[in-house]
């Protein structure tokens, strides 16, 4: 079972998005990303607030059909490899 992000992920709704997904990430650690569509580096935020959490147990997230858009940011941001997009 993935956690699925909606098609919009922006500043109005990342946080309650990251507390939602909080949840969901110790049971499967994928996410689902084929919806996401309209979003800004609020999603990176989140992506990084999840990996963290995920850290301690020596799991990672796995981005599963990450847009093309999400690569190129998180490269931007210098942490595509933190987030397995490279």
């Amino acid at each position: 079972m993935s956690f699925a992000l909606p098609a919009c992920v922006n500043q109005g709704n990342a946080m309650g998005l990251q507390q939602q997904g909080m949840a969901s990430i110790r049971q499967s650690q994928i996410i689902d990303c084929s919806a996401l569509i309209d979003f800004d580096s609020s999603v990176l935020a989140v992506l990084m607030a999840w990996q963290r959490e995920l850290h301690p147990i020596h799991q990672t997230l796995d981005l599963l059909n990450p847009p093309e858009k999400l690569k190129v940011l998180a490269r931007v941001y210098g942490i595509s490899n933190l987030l397995g997009l490279e």
